[in-house]
């Protein structure tokens, strides 16, 4: 490999090592993105180390598809293309089109790479504006996003301090209507996120919440009764969700939401980035 020519991005050479890994920090700079989006913090992600981890499986790759390289003329994270333009679709869509057709057109001899020359002071200096001026512009971005989600989210603060400060309860019917949700689909997520008791040991404490959510102000347990046509006046134990609890379980349904369209939207880039390789 001729390591004295390499692709560009934005001004910013995408080196690549020995074994043809492209650079992420590289691509990173190239982005413009914030710190929230550097390399590291994709390797985090358990479906991109699913992703590193079929790569190491494929046989004919002759190499690791990730590489961390500490010090020397070009340090950075390596990888291979594949994951080089998953990472930059993790970033944006619009980022990741542009890393693939740029590899496309350099691998096909359609691009006319730069020579990685040394840069004198005012072009070193030009390219550090060029990608403080990139930063600065998705900082701008994000927190015009942050403004509008905290508009969307003023009437949701609004039910959270309202809520929060309310001495009422209620059954687990009427926080599902409350949450937006159904009560079956209520009843069997308190249960699987260990709030409320399965009732495998005792089947009277089906449905019942935990001490631990009892002490923490998320439920409280009613003394109910009712006229049974055998047995006559019956007592049963009933579980109610206060103030506190609705806002808690508002919160995680939600994260349980984001956390989905994040790996809905995961899924939708590799099968993208598999369309386009």
């Amino acid at each position: 490999m001729d390591v004295s020519y390499m692709p560009v991005i934005a001004g910013i050479t995408i080196h690549q090592d020995d074994q043809g890994r492209f650079n992420l920090n590289a691509l990173h700079h190239a982005s413009g993105a914030i710190d929230s989006k550097k390399p590291s913090e994709w390797l985090r992600s358990k479906q991109v180390q699913e992703l590193v981890d079929e790569l190491s499986g494929n046989s004919h790759l002759g190499c690791a598809p990730v590489n961390s390289v500490k010090g020397g003329v070009t340090p950075g994270t390596f990888a291979h293309e594949l994951l080089a333009i998953s990472y930059a679709g993790w970033i944006s869509p619009s980022f990741q089109l542009q890393v693939n057709q740029t590899f496309i057109d350099y691998r096909k001899g359609k691009l006319k790479p730069v020579p990685a020359e040394p840069e004198n002071d005012s072009d070193f200096l030009a390219k550090a504006v060029l990608v403080a001026q990139k930063q600065l512009d998705s900082k701008n971005r994000q927190i015009e996003q942050q403004q509008h989600q905290i508009e969307q989210d003023r009437p949701k603060v609004e039910f959270h301090d309202s809520v929060t400060a309310s001495d009422q309860e209620v059954s687990v019917q009427e926080a599902a209507k409350l949450l937006g949700t159904g009560s079956q689909r209520l009843f069997h997520f308190l249960r699987e996120y260990g709030y409320l008791m399965m009732g495998s040991k005792q089947p009277s404490d089906r449905n019942l919440p935990y001490q631990r959510y009892i002490d923490q102000g998320f439920f409280t347990v009613r003394l109910k009764s009712f006229n049974h046509p055998d047995e006559g006046r019956t007592e049963y134990r009933k579980t109610m969700v206060t103030g506190k609890g609705l806002v808690r379980l508002g919160q995680h349904l939600r994260e349980i939401e984001i956390r989905q369209q994040l790996e809905l939207k995961q899924e939708r880039s590799q099968a993208e980035t598999r369309r386009w390789v």
